[in-house]
């Protein structure tokens, strides 16, 4: 109930967005660490409480102009009482473990005008941090109210361990949902799989499933998102369980496969909804291509060709989707042949994580658009950015409108 009536109230939702740390309890909207100065001119740490008025599970505006407060009574940066907001001082217990030992008044201000109430709970409470906070602020600058604290999710429903604010405070939650309720795949953890999964792990997916048998090496390290630890590194875990630890620390759901992907396993595909295909041996992706269209999923295949021309790096960084639709093209633009590519400078692991980044946010950044999280004009299935003159091309385009992915896959 308590994020329900955040999440639908504009003015709670703006206070937890712009990082003050609010809950709702026994019908109180409370705001923790709200700095004070006490009477010996220390800057200590209260807690601001409102009587919550509701109209069902939102918020309408407040009856009440008055606060309460738990702590010593805030004072001056000289360590006198705070006069402008003194009210009455007694204890009430609000819920377990929250009592307070004051209530102020400060009645809001229309045109110059005392007024006795606050047009919604943001500028209540704003208004008397900004007193209290100010005189704390003026002995530490540093000092704020607004600590964007870390807040778990409570909700059984999401796959997040804890609440996705950047969505909720760029007001696109909506769109977010696209992606809910999808099992993806990724093959192959290398630099391009591996920031595939680092940007998927913020979406609502329900499941990631992770397949890639190799170890989690030092060299991995320096293609890979993030920063492994030594420990990690003498661990040597393989790629899937490293990932699969690392970011089932903020998504659950996330399945590690410590198996290279081919006929005699391929099967665990099959009721995938999406898969990412990132592996660098042609003559390994051809049963696993032809696989997946014989399950009628769509894809993505990932891949770069890079050479050393007079001691620098040329090449191309490539994305190619397959979707039931549409597969003649694929492989016309994916190289699916017996070789190994030895002579490709990326299969000698050269460093390149901006590139792998690229990479990976071209597959992403498609599967979207597939999905209808971006718009998508062009509906291009080919896309190839060129290093040496920095331009992308987009070819192959598919322009059925029937052709985008099932929501409710």
């Amino acid at each position: 109930m308590c994020e329900q009536l955040i999440s639908l109230s504009p003015d709670l939702k703006r206070l937890r967005d712009e990082g003050y740390d609010i809950d709702v309890v026994s019908s109180y909207l409370i705001v923790r660490d709200v700095p004070y100065v006490n009477t010996q001119k220390e800057v200590n740490h209260g807690i601001l409480i409102s009587e919550l008025n509701l109209a069902g599970d939102r918020t309408v505006q407040p009856k009440n102009h008055t606060v309460l407060f738990s702590g010593e009574h805030p004072c001056t940066k000289d360590g006198m009482l705070l006069k402008e907001i003194q009210h009455q001082s007694a204890q009430q217990k609000i819920a377990e473990g929250i009592i307070s030992q004051h209530s102020f008044s400060c009645k809001p201000v229309v045109n110059g005008q005392k007024v006795t109430k606050y047009a919604d709970y943001h500028e209540k409470m704003t208004t008397y941090i900004s007193v209290i906070s100010g005189q704390a602020q003026a002995i530490n600058p540093s000092v704020t109210a607004r600590t964007f604290n870390v807040i778990e999710s409570s909700n059984d429903d999401t796959v997040f361990k804890y609440k996705d604010t950047a969505s909720s405070r760029a007001d696109i939650m909506e769109v977010s949902l696209k992606l809910a309720n999808h099992k993806l795949a990724i093959i192959g953890l290398g630099g391009s799989g591996s920031y595939i999964l680092d940007f998927i792990a913020k979406t609502p997916v329900s499941e990631i499933h992770l397949f890639d048998k190799d170890l989690y090496q030092q060299h991995n390290a320096f293609r890979s998102p993030g920063a492994a630890t030594l420990s990690e590194l003498r661990e040597k875990f393989s790629k899937a369980v490293y990932y699969a630890k690392k970011y089932g620390e903020m998504h659950s759901g996330i399945v590690a496969h410590e198996v290279f992907v081919d006929l005699s396993n391929i099967v665990k595909l099959k009721n995938m909804d999406f898969v990412f295909i990132c592996i660098d041996k042609a003559s390994a992706k051809r049963p696993i291509v032809e696989k997946l269209e014989e399950f009628g999923l769509s894809f993505i295949d990932v891949g770069m060709g890079l050479g050393l021309v007079d001691g620098a790096l040329d090449g191309l960084v490539c994305a190619t989707t397959s979707l039931p639709s549409k597969r003649e093209h694929f492989k016309r633009r994916v190289s699916l042949g017996d070789n190994d590519d030895s002579d490709n400078e990326y299969s000698r692991n050269i460093q390149i994580a901006e590139l792998n980044a690229l990479n990976a946010i071209m597959a992403v950044i498609k599967w979207k658009k597939l999905l209808g999280f971006y718009i998508d004009d062009t509906k291009e299935l080919y896309s190839v950015y060129n290093v040496v003159n920095n331009q992308i091309l987009n070819e192959e385009r598919e322009y059925e409108e029937e052709n985008k992915l099932s929501l409710t896959a």
